[in-house]
């Protein structure tokens, strides 16, 4: 199988690169490069976005998120290429409810961005499930694992607590980080979800997580045993208060019922 995968130089895009290499033909993309060459691909996996959760340029996100998006499935649809893409659990913003027919309430540009790829896509999956094809796309919740140095500050809570661990001896936590809590989903999880759906004919979007959220503290407490550190709690930044997410689920009965179905 030949497989173009967007984004490889980023996080989850080069740990696909890695796992994807060892059974299948991989062609490569990143954002600035001309436009990928499709010629005998069977699949997309598209990862490559601008992620910053605080990236106020709204023309920036849309250009690079959307539009480029948009143009990429309607080359695929053309060919017939077989589509799956990455779209974020923060569509839901400071919403309860994660199931994927919940309401969206994105709260940033990058949310944004992602929400409306999903609304675009929505709008051919008949024709492709018509023309046996498939367009699926992936709400991540918080992915950490192996290649997150190059995020800085957007970096999950495991790589940041580790770094500070292993760098100066303690970890910085947020006062009342025992409230905050998210679904922390491993990279490789969300690799292996992407491979499982290269055999399932079917189109739409699925909540990717573990369905079982675990505090701030709770990661900080776990790392600092591990590297022998110290807990710091620090007040929190008055820019992300009213804004910071106490609470992330994944509902993932919908992904478990449609690999459930699909292996008979």
């Amino acid at each position: 199988m030949k497989i173009l995968i967007t984004g490889n130089r980023g996080f989850i895009g080069s740990n696909a690169v890695k796992y994807f290499s060892k059974n299948h033909i991989i062609k490569t993309y990143e954002w600035g490069e001309p436009f990928p060459d499709l010629s005998l691909v069977d699949w997309v996996m598209h990862f490559g976005a601008n992620s910053s959760t605080t990236e106020r340029d709204v023309e920036k996100i849309m250009k690079q998120n959307y539009d480029f998006s948009c143009r990429l499935l309607d080359r695929c649809m053309d060919r017939g290429i077989k589509f799956q893409y990455s779209s974020s659990a923060s569509v839901y913003g400071l919403g309860q409810d994660f199931k994927e027919t919940a309401n969206p309430d994105p709260r940033n540009p990058y949310a944004w961005s992602k929400y409306l790829f999903e609304r675009y896509t929505r709008k051919h999956y008949d024709y492709a499930n018509f023309n046996n094809y498939q367009i699926q796309g992936f709400r991540y919740f918080n992915v950490y694992g192996p290649g997150e140095d190059h995020k800085g500050t957007q970096a999950s809570p495991y790589h940041q607590f580790k770094l500070q661990a292993q760098t100066t001896g303690e970890i910085r936590v947020f006062e009342g980080s025992d409230r905050y809590l998210r679904d922390f989903v491993p990279v490789e999880t969300v690799i292996n979800t992407h491979e499982r759906f290269l055999s399932i004919e079917k189109s739409g979007i699925w909540n990717v997580g573990t369905g079982k959220p675990k505090s701030f503290l709770d990661v900080a407490t776990e790392i600092a045993g591990e590297y022998k550190a110290e807990l710091k709690y620090i007040p929190m930044p008055e820019v992300l208060k009213g804004n910071y997410q106490e609470y992330t689920c994944a509902d993932i009965s919908l992904l478990e019922r449609t690999i459930y179905e699909s292996n008979g």
